[in-house]
């Protein structure tokens, strides 16, 4: 699998709605052990998805069909990923360190958060961004507005991680390498990194051999500091 194959031009296929696939998010979430790495990040992207479904209702954002649509097919290539790894199929280079480490006892709920936060949004999401884009026949001009709504959200998501799955403040003397860690990693640079990513996509549309390289190395960079965020620290 190319990190460009869900790209409609190369894939038509139709776009589930925002309650299918928080629907599908919460199949996952009780089919794994709560400890388990995938779940830990489905439980924290879930409640990102319902929040942005909510939203959606309430009129938050300018264009409502082209940002559900951009949510639907970001959630796709999570949910694609899970569903690949679990029929034993090829998955994105990002997304393998957190299947490979999903079960480590010595790696913590907050290290998988991160790494899946961090398969998601700097992968995921510049390719979710081009598909919409091409899906709906509309430039970047198109979501740029309801895309930094949508990084309210998130960067919300991240503080709310932080506060939940950080250990107290006595394990935080002993695991003074996972505070260096997630000090190291920030959700706002990643968003703005998939932004310029998506631009840099979207400009090679028109040379199909540059784009899949593009997007082959961004899949690679973004897999080793996946790999980076699991190192294990607990004994």
């Amino acid at each position: 699998m190319t990190s460009t194959d869900q790209v409609p031009a190369q894939r038509a296929v139709s776009s589930a709605s925002i309650a299918e696939v928080t629907a599908r998010m919460r199949e996952i979430g009780a089919s794994l052990p709560r400890q388990d790495g995938v779940a830990v990040f489905d439980r924290v992207y879930l409640s990102v998805t319902e929040e942005l479904e909510r939203r959606l209702v309430s009129g938050h954002f300018a264009d409502r069909a082209a940002t559900g649509e951009l949510g639907t097919r970001f959630a796709r290539r999570f949910l694609d990923a899970v569903d690949a790894e679990a029929a034993g199929l090829r998955t994105p280079a990002c997304w393998r360190p957190l299947f490979r480490f999903r079960r480590h006892p010595s790696v913590h709920p907050l290290q998988f958060a991160l790494a899946g936060i961090n398969a998601h949004i700097c992968h995921d999401l510049p390719l979710a961004l081009v598909d919409t884009c091409q899906a709906l026949g509309v430039g970047p001009e198109t979501l740029e507005t309801d895309f930094e709504r949508i990084g309210e959200l998130l960067t919300g998501l991240e503080e709310r991680i932080r506060e939940e799955l950080m250990p107290g403040p006595d394990l935080l003397d002993v695991a003074d390498p996972l505070t260096h860690l997630i000090g190291a990693w920030s959700l706002e640079r990643a968003r703005c990194g998939a932004w310029a990513a998506f631009r840099a996509l979207w400009g090679l549309r028109p040379f199909g051999e540059l784009l899949e390289d593009m997007a082959d190395g961004l899949d690679s960079t973004v897999a080793m500091t996946g790999r980076c965020l699991l190192t294990p620290l607990w004994h």
